[in-house]
């Protein structure tokens, strides 16, 4: 389906499939990071002057009530867009909305923004949309261009490698880190635009048709339009009827090598296959290697935040491999280590809610988490970030259409993008995660070697996007 908008489209030149042949089994799959660890970076503005918040991080967010807004006009401030959430999504719809010339609150339940973790890797429709938006060439001079891959077996014999110039000439990859991304993202916005210690409590509809945002404090924000931009368990999704996200059965160690003196590695991602277990690192900078390690387990267990427990579990994992790998999770900082299960969200066809309900709507993994199988992730937030905020803002701006119209020809849009890449997304991990010893030789002898051509296993990052 071509996109209905000519600046922000889908590049259908080259038609993305969900169906496979068995060289998806070692399409890019780059587990990115997660939100974890102390914040080093904090705007201090916040809505509330006057009151004073605490931080606590939480893994499941409580219910989210539903009911006729009550709550009296006092300690209630009045926002026209609200963006719940301060991660990638929340920050990119942020930025993109002020190019356009509208204003915006990001509401961030910390009291900074979480910085923490490692890094993701962004390929060339991420960085389409962050030229778009302005923040490209900030980025570019601080991260390696990755050139290409090499795949390996667990015993360190090299199976397979390739440029990716060679098979897509506009391609462009970058592991960026985490926390400068959205440090970079944040100096875009006017100062006060970030409310931080704003946790969201109830979500309530108001009687004028807006949506009524009360606060951990007791504090509430009467909204005209709100974009849920609050991750995996986004109480917002939740309260617009969408399921959990679902466990795949794979859990994700994750680090951040330091080389004081410079790292030795060519820029290249290098991945390592083994029975139901995988490994791949990747260049950041000159001084850093991110690095992950991809395992089965039936359940996603508990809960680990001691660094040392989880260098010491990745350690073991591996402890056979190849020493290279060894040797970067030696050298890795303990703040940046970081377990994780591995989840997704499918978005049936008449089955799953749609992306928006009235003016409320939803953006990134608060719609769609997706496994990092594909490196697509954070690559889909930016791309859905500025699809709605060209929507949005024209609506606004224009009035040639109403908001609820906007927001639904986002969703429409944008689903037929985001499902398929969910689904091939989950199907390459478990493809990738097989722990049978005699399918695991035909990959490792027959499919890398000989069948896998990476060229289309590229075609899902043809993405147009002209600057704001």
């Amino acid at each position: 389906m071509p996109s209905s908008v000519p600046w922000c489209r889908v590049d259908h030149s080259k038609p993305t499939s969900i169906s496979h042949s068995p060289s998806v089994m070692v399409l890019l799959h780059h587990p990115l990071s997660r939100p974890s660890g102390p914040s080093l970076f904090s705007l201090q503005t916040t809505l509330y002057p006057h009151t004073h918040y605490s931080y606590r991080v939480r893994t499941r967010t409580r219910s989210i009530r539903v009911s006729v807004a009550g709550t009296p006009a006092t300690n209630r401030k009045e926002e026209h867009v609200v963006i719940v959430g301060a991660g990638i999504a929340g920050l990119a719809t942020a930025v993109s909305l002020h190019r356009l010339g509208v204003k915006s609150v990001v509401l961030e339940q910390g009291e900074s923004l979480r910085t923490g973790g490692t890094s993701l890797t962004l390929f060339k429709n991420g960085w389409r949309v962050l030229d778009a938006i302005g923040v490209g060439n900030d980025l570019r001079t601080q991260f390696l261009e990755i050139q290409g891959m090499m795949v390996k077996s667990q015993d360190g014999r090299e199976l397979r490698s390739f440029m990716f110039k060679d098979e897509d000439e506009s391609q462009e990859v970058r592991a960026v880190e985490r926390r400068i991304l959205l440090e970079t993202l944040a100096d875009q916005l006017p100062p006060d635009s970030i409310s931080f210690g704003s946790k969201l409590g109830k979500i309530e509809r108001s009687e004028s048709g807006g949506t009524l945002l009360e606060l951990a404090d007791g504090s509430s924000i009467s909204a005209k339009i709100v974009i849920g931009c609050d991750g995996i368990r986004s109480p917002v999704a939740k309260w617009m009827g969408f399921s959990e996200a679902r466990y795949v059965g794979h859990c994700a160690f994750r680090g951040l090598g330091f080389y004081p003196g410079g790292q030795p590695f060519e820029p290249k991602v290098n991945y390592i296959y083994g029975r139901g277990l995988r490994a791949g690192f990747v260049p950041v900078s000159p001084t850093k290697v991110y690095w992950f390690i991809c395992f089965n387990s039936s359940t996603p267990g508990p809960k680990i935040t001691d660094p040392s427990v989880l260098k010491k579990q990745a350690t073991e994992a591996v402890q056979n491999w190849p020493s290279e790998l060894l040797n970067i999770i030696n050298l890795t900082p303990d703040d940046t280590i970081i377990k994780t299960p591995l989840v997704d969200r499918w978005l049936w066809p008449t089955i799953s809610p749609p992306a928006s309900s009235g003016k409320i709507v939803l953006v990134g993994d608060a719609w769609h988490p997706m496994t990092p199988n594909l490196g697509q992730g954070a690559c889909c937030a930016l791309e859905d970030a500025v699809v709605l905020a060209r929507k949005l803002a024209s609506a606004i701006k224009t009035g040639s259409t109403s908001v609820e119209d906007a927001l639904r020809s986002y969703s429409n849009e944008r689903w037929p993008r985001i499902f398929p890449l969910t689904v091939r997304a989950n199907l390459v991990g478990s493809l990738l995660q097989w722990d049978n010893p005699a399918v695991c030789s035909v990959r490792n002898n027959v499919i890398i070697p000989k069948v896998v051509r990476l060229g289309p296993m590229l075609e899902h990052t043809n993405f147009d996007c002209e600057p704001l």
